[in-house]
């Protein structure tokens, strides 16, 4: 039995109405959770140290073409499975990330601006990368922090994740159709209630993410604002006279059709106190391992 599975019955059992039950499990996710610690001999992956890149494959860099300080990487045959999150069965997943570079760029098309992610599949002969030369006498960001640190191994478990607005239960400046499912929900309590008994948080805190909703850091726009804003620019530019609530409407429209067809590939703390990174990819490229459709969202924490 799957996870949706379960919640459904769970929520049948307890004389939640069906309705009520599906439209709230379609706004539920589940994500991979990776942190340091777990039982002994686990591991899905690293952060920090040196990555395993395929032979003949050169340390990744960015777009001035000074090279990218690596973040962290998974086996994805290592990986708990969670519903809905299309990740490779196998292969290993890299990220890279220049954090301070990424901030000031414009989000990339093609994430090979200051962000990288790298896929390798099983069976591609990898060894460990030699540091990038003068890796230890270059200043590679504005804030004392080294290009390399030290590595971490991670274990990784499964969480549920809602929206920011069943979580806080505030639609005030969504858009019309998650104003519909708020409305069709007199039960939202419940069923959250319901997700935090069958799947209460563990503790355990953690410090690489993969799937669910991106976080709210900062007073910024979100990723979903960002992306939305750049891809009606021109049909809006176009419509000068259009009124402002129409405008609003389109925007939080086209919001969500992002967060429903766009999931975080990684969300991660930086060796910065201010910076948080956050890769985001369709969920149709990922199910089809296209890791060059990567956008990368710097986020500055205040």
């Amino acid at each position: 039995m799957d996870r949706y599975e379960r919640f459904r019955r769970a929520a049948v059992d307890r004389g939640l109405p069906g309705d009520e039950v599906d439209a709230f499990a379609d706004q539920l996710r589940f994500a991979v959770w990776a942190g340091a610690g777990g039982p002994e001999g686990e591991g899905v992956g690293q952060e920090g140290g040196l990555p395993r890149l395929p032979v003949g494959v050169g340390w990744p860099s960015g777009g001035s073409g000074s090279p990218l300080p690596f973040i962290a990487s998974v086996d994805c045959a290592a990986l708990p499975r969670a519903e809905g999150l299309p990740l490779p069965v196998d292969g290993s997943l890299l990220f890279f990330l220049h954090h301070e570079d990424d901030l000031e760029a414009d989000p990339g098309t093609d994430g090979s601006g200051f962000a990288r992610v790298l896929y390798v599949p099983v069976g591609t002969e990898a060894v460990v990368a030699s540091p990038p030369p003068d890796h230890d006498r270059r200043t590679f960001f504005h804030e004392e922090i080294p290009f390399l640190v030290p590595e971490r191994r991670l274990s990784a478990w499964v969480e549920p994740v809602l929206p920011e607005w069943v979580e806080e239960r505030d639609v005030e400046f969504e858009s019309e159709v998650v104003k519909q499912v708020f409305d069709g929900l007199e039960h939202l309590d419940e069923l959250c209630e319901l997700v935090d008994e069958l799947w209460p948080e563990p503790d355990r805190s953690s410090s690489f993410r993969i799937g669910g909703y991106c976080a709210a850091i900062g007073g910024q726009d979100p990723p979903w604002t960002r992306m939305a804003a750049a891809n009606l620019a021109e049909r809006l530019a176009g419509e000068p006279d259009l009124p402002r609530s129409e405008r609003t409407r389109l925007r939080r429209a086209e919001e969500y059709r992002l967060i429903r067809e766009w999931v975080p590939l990684a969300q991660f703390h930086t060796g910065s106190d201010f910076y948080y990174g956050c890769f985001l990819i369709g969920s149709d490229d990922l199910a089809a391992q296209r890791f060059d459709g990567m956008r990368s969202f710097t986020m500055f924490t205040e």
